[in-house]
């Protein structure tokens, strides 16, 4: 298990912020229950956010015609949906929703080519919202595969997310299941596919970026 960069130096900070907070309360004139109630606090906020920003080594499960997920999550919406940005046709969603206790980061679905990418600025409805897909901050990536098949994917922050990080740009290639970016604190990744393709998961499900199989295509 590795610290993702994305929260080291935040982790930094806090360490120096909390051993500072605990030394003032220590040399004051605090009862012993303050102080305990101080230090107890500190080590409880700092080890929430360091498993926040765990980064566990994995090993993707690839196949050609899988669609993995993007993200750690629940599976919230599978329906199908008219895409306006890019394809403009029906394609059916299948959204991820990542709480503050998931890994957040976020893993290429499919292996191929970046064909389209464009960050959007937002809003920051809470990622279940029907509307977050296309009113909230988010990136839009599509890859193409070596079949010249495209797929659309969605990094969506929420009420909490505020800083979506990606790491892509056009002309780049993926691998399935390499990392692609990461949102700090609760999020969303909507993978949108052809309406044909085999879907494999269910509301509810828990998924794991990389390794789960959101669908098959034909």
């Amino acid at each position: 298990m590795t610290i993702h960069k994305e929260g080291r130096g935040l982790l930094i900070v806090l360490l120096i912020l909390f051993n500072g907070l605990n030394v003032i309360v220590y040399n004051l004139d605090y009862p012993d229950p303050v102080r305990l109630s101080v230090l107890s606090a500190s080590i409880v906020i700092y080890l929430a956010v360091l498993q926040f920003f765990r980064s566990p080594r994995i090993v993707p499960i690839k196949n050609g015609k899988h669609i993995l997920a993007p993200a750690d999550g629940k599976v919230v919406v599978i329906e199908n949906v008219d895409e306006e940005e890019y394809f403009k046709d029906t394609r059916t969603q299948i959204s991820i929703f990542m709480s503050p206790l998931n890994v957040h980061v976020n893993r290429s679905p499919v292996s191929g080519l970046v064909s389209y990418f464009k960050y959007h600025p937002g809003k920051y409805l809470v990622a279940w919202h029907p509307k977050s897909s296309t009113e909230n901050e988010r990136t839009t990536t599509v890859v193409k595969l070596q079949n010249d098949l495209e797929i659309l994917f969605r990094q969506i922050a929420g009420a909490v997310a505020r800083r979506i990080k990606f790491y892509i740009k056009e002309g780049d290639q993926l691998e399935q299941g390499g990392e692609f970016g990461f949102i700090k604190f609760g999020s969303r990744v909507d993978v949108l596919l052809p309406t044909d393709a085999s879907v494999k998961v269910s509301i509810g499900d828990k998924t794991k970026g990389g390794r789960t199989v959101l669908a098959e295509l034909v």
